[in-house]
């Protein structure tokens, strides 16, 4: 993903971290997440994401960048990761990492795609494509964790029902976190709503009315993107209220 380098606390110098898996679990049959003890960990606000980096023995090392799926909890991290089957990085962490591995995290990282509960206090839309769920999952688990009263409304992308991520999490009643499940290419049977891209009618029916002004964030891949907000800014969302994030499979 391209991001731009800002560590979580302001004037922190980034340093790579040990960091251990303790834990996995599958959210899709291609996504694992996956669940790391973090000595040090400095902690993180919902949206960042970490500079994931694995070595090999003869010493070659590389890297590439994930969102943090999990709220604010000491020194654990979790992170979801879509298995890319020609990657070099995710089918490892995907397929191939057991608990007690290990691989160095340095973060976190990004101060503008971040919501801050104590600071931000208007109504909250929330736009995922695919697995630009995950940074906006940590938004709603923390929002969840604080018991924080802000309204966020939730307009999910995916494919098809078994691409969907946090399935138990979103089953979960949370008072005021309305959500809405849009598929691309097909949908369970008797979905009121057919197969197809994401509409203006959608982000209005599953969104707030512009004159709300609410914090928007958008993320998935670059058309995705480029087509959601685009349609927020059509429906009279202040573009400088939309804030988006970017994926590829390049990292």
């Amino acid at each position: 993903m391209a991001r731009a380098a800002v560590p979580g606390r302001l004037g922190a110098r980034l340093r790579w971290l040990e960091a251990r898996l303790t834990g996995r679990h599958d959210e899709s049959d291609t996504a694992r997440t996956l669940v790391f003890d973090v000595p040090g960990w400095p902690g993180h606000l919902p949206g960042q994401h970490v500079d994931v980096r694995l070595t090999a023995e003869d010493g070659y090392s590389t890297e590439r960048s994930y969102s943090i799926a999990s709220a604010p909890d000491g020194e654990r991290v979790e992170l979801t990761v879509e298995r890319i089957d020609d990657g070099e990085v995710s089918p490892y962490l995907a397929d191939v990492m057991e608990a007690g591995d290990r691989v160095e995290l340095r973060g976190p990282v990004g101060g503008w795609f971040v919501w801050r509960p104590d600071e931000q206090k208007e109504p909250v839309l929330l736009v995922a494509g695919g697995s630009g769920l995950v940074p906006l999952m940590a938004m709603i688990r923390t929002r969840r964790a604080l018991g924080n009263r802000v309204p966020f409304r939730l307009v999910y992308s995916l494919r098809d029902p078994a691409s969907q991520l946090f399935v138990p999490d979103l089953r979960t009643q949370d008072p005021g976190l309305d959500k809405t499940l849009l598929y691309s290419r097909s949908a369970p049977d008797g979905w009121p709503r057919p197969p197809g891209r994401v509409t203006a009618n959608d982000l209005s029916a599953g969104g707030w009315p512009p004159d709300f002004e609410p914090a928007c964030y958008v993320c998935g891949s670059t058309g995705f993107v480029e087509t959601a907000a685009g349609l927020l800014v059509a429906l009279g969302h202040d573009p400088r209220r939309i804030r988006t994030e970017r994926f590829g499979p390049g990292g």
